[in-house]
């Protein structure tokens, strides 16, 4: 079930409704360029320009059409201000982490703005104060060591207990002059200055292998793609060389857009537990958005997901003067267990491939940051962050969180405790694992009353699926893999479907 109000703009991401979408061609045949940039995000988009900029002919290769997942239903806060980061970076890294980690989301947060600017991107870029707040006094403390240690990485942040939300908070770590925009308007004005010149964008182009070498190769589904370099930058790794998928956690979150009566706050907030996030947003119609975000869990490990909507607009309508509500969408994040990014060489054997991930639900500044920082290592040029963000690095920070993780996925890889059921019995509307006859099946009925019926385990490692109510997915709890009612892929580490079971006399 979608949320049960009627929002104007209904179950979907803002960004998305007030755009155009994209009709960049197929690949056609086997090509040869210089880097071949697999991903049509944030990341992927602004590695491609960078390089172009470089004078490199580039590929960039989407599956879908650009800009219209992960990238396409963020909030959009550009700022190097994460939540408390950087007590977390001195405490278990040291200093220089937290330095080289602030340095490259403040340089992520300035190549947005000084590509803005030099190409004339109208992309409602504004510059405002990011803050991390609390309303309970209790959590001070940690505000006020995080203002510390961000002090120690050389952010330029304050305490505060002023800010222009309606209602008081008990302090706050601000940093100035961060900025939030439209990435969709941002990253498709940057798609116009990719195309052309020998460099392509191909759309509804899957690539299904990467090989290293001296060239790569890339093989899709429409031909091979040799490249000097290759940057795999499509949110999870679709070629997982080197265990991501053991050393992350998929996360989701939820966005409620509303109008107020009333002033709507210009700074950016977050709470340290990220239970709720707020922003502005111009529309095109001169009327301001609310963004509220938060209700955040682990991937396939609930099952309210509709609810999650209601409770963002309660809080909301607690703390507001809402006027209407307009749009909701929720998203995926990928997070390290250590909580640092993985930037680089895909893995510890390659050569020309290379990888960025692991963004934790701050993929603006960290996706320019690792445009930089590719572009940069690809031509030639050292990287003072390189080490940060090495994705071959030994992890040992976060390995508690790693096992924890580790210990719930065995229970979710049977399904002997499910009690026998027709597709019938499955109620309109809804999706529930049943066993039958013929063994587990995940079965979703429409509205219609159309049967739809897949196998319930993961392809990616044999987990068993949950029904996501709010986006009509089947999640899997395990490492992140979302799927279609008909089995077909949305989001990985998966990459294959999963299989329609055999239709049923009632179907």
């Amino acid at each position: 079930m979608i949320p049960e109000h009627a929002y104007e703009g209904g179950h979907q991401s803002y960004w998305l409704a007030s755009t155009e979408g994209t009709n960049y061609p197929r690949l056609d045949g086997d090509a040869t360029v210089d880097v071949a940039v697999i991903g049509g995000g944030i990341a992927g988009l602004i590695t491609a320009m960078l390089l172009k900029e470089e004078g490199k002919r580039v590929a960039l290769i989407e599956a879908g059409r650009i800009v219209q997942r992960v990238t396409a239903h963020t909030t959009a806060k550009v700022t190097a201000l994460h939540g408390l980061i950087y007590d977390y970076l001195v405490s278990n890294f040291d200093e220089e982490t937290a330095r080289l980690y602030g340095e490259a989301n403040q340089a992520g947060l300035g190549l947005i703005a000084s590509m803005v600017d030099r190409y004339k991107i109208d992309c409602d870029f504004v510059r405002t104060a990011a803050y991390t707040y609390t309303t309970e006094p209790d959590q001070v403390e940690k505000i006020e060591a995080e203002v510390e240690a961000a002090r120690k990485a050389g952010l330029p942040v304050e305490f505060t207990r002023d800010c222009d939300l309606p209602f008081p908070i008990a302090g706050a770590i601000k940093l100035d002059w961060q900025a939030h925009f439209h990435p969709r308007k941002y990253l498709l004005g940057l798609a116009q200055l990719v195309e052309g010149d020998g460099s392509s964008i191909w759309e509804q182009t899957q690539a299904l292998k990467v090989e290293d070498g001296k060239p790569c190769r890339v093989t899709t589904d429409r031909g091979v793609v040799t490249a000097d370099a290759v940057v795999m930058a499509t949110h999870f790794p679709f070629q997982d060389d080197a265990f991501y998928f053991a050393r992350m956690a998929p996360h989701r979150s939820y966005v409620v857009a509303m109008t107020l009566d009333g002033p709507v706050p210009q700074g950016m907030y977050i709470t340290p537990n990220s239970s709720h996030s707020i922003r502005s947003q111009p529309m095109q119609d001169g009327r301001q958005l609310l963004l509220v975000g938060g209700e955040g869990h682990q991937t396939g490990k609930v099952d309210d997901e509709p609810q999650r909507y209601q409770r963002i607009e309660k809080w909301a309508r607690q703390h507001f003067p809402v006027k209407e509500v307009l749009y909701s969408w929720s998203t995926q994040d990928f997070g390290a267990f250590d909580r640092v990014p993985f930037i680089g060489l895909a893995s510890p054997t390659a050569k020309h491939v290379y990888v960025a991930t692991g963004f934790k639900g701050w993929g603006m500044t960290h996706g320019a940051a690792a445009g930089l920082l590719l572009s940069q290592t690809i031509v030639g040029k050292q990287s003072p962050w390189a080490k940060v963000f090495n994705p071959n690095r030994v992890e040992l920070t976060g390995v508690a969180d790693m096992v924890k993780s580790g210990l719930g996925v065995g229970k979710e890889l049977v399904a002997g405790y499910l009690t026998p059921a027709k597709r019938e019995d499955v109620p309109v509307g809804e999706g529930r694992i049943i066993k039958t006859d013929a063994g587990e099946e995940a079965v979703y009925r429409a509205p219609d009353g159309t049967i739809h019926a897949v196998s319930p385990v993961c392809t990616h490692m044999g987990c068993i699926v949950n029904w996501n109510a709010a986006e009509r997915s089947w999640d899997c709890p395990c490492h992140g893999s979302r799927f279609g009612v008909d089995g077909e892929v949305l989001a990985g580490p998966a990459q294959k479907p999963l299989p329609l079971m055999d239709p049923s006399p009632a179907d």
